[in-house]
């Protein structure tokens, strides 16, 4: 129960990290230094909090919850989830929205996923 505590909390600072990066995720902030470090400060927290809040869920929480539901009851949650998702963003929501966050990581140089593959265990 503690786990599931801390990634609720963790899930509420994403959505305010989410739209602080939201409302800085404009040309005339990228142009403006002091406002890009704010934003490349959000994304750096953001992404700090994401790769362990993800890699728990998926460890210990996922395969938890798994374990104490039929598949019929995950599967007709997946279905639930779709459709508030469809709720919340329309049809296509999902779609445009992984759009939108291709041409912001586009505009931030960090699209390109084989920029960070490290060529050997000692540097870049």
């Amino acid at each position: 129960m503690d786990l599931v505590a801390v990634l609720r909390q963790q899930h509420q600072a994403r959505r305010r990290l989410t739209e602080s990066i939201r409302s800085r995720a404009t040309l005339s902030v990228l142009k403006n230094s002091e406002e890009r470090r704010q934003l490349e400060k959000a994304l750096s927290r953001f992404f700090r909090m994401y790769r362990p809040h993800e890699a728990r869920e998926n460890t210990v929480l996922f395969p938890a919850f798994r374990s104490i539901v039929s598949p019929q009851e995950y599967g007709a949650l997946g279905e639930e989830f779709e459709d508030k998702e469809h709720q919340l963003f329309g049809e296509e929501g999902f779609d445009q929205t992984v759009d939108a966050v291709a041409k912001l990581e586009r505009v931030l140089g960090t699209y390109d996923l084989a920029q960070f593959t490290p060529n050997s265990l000692e540097g870049k």
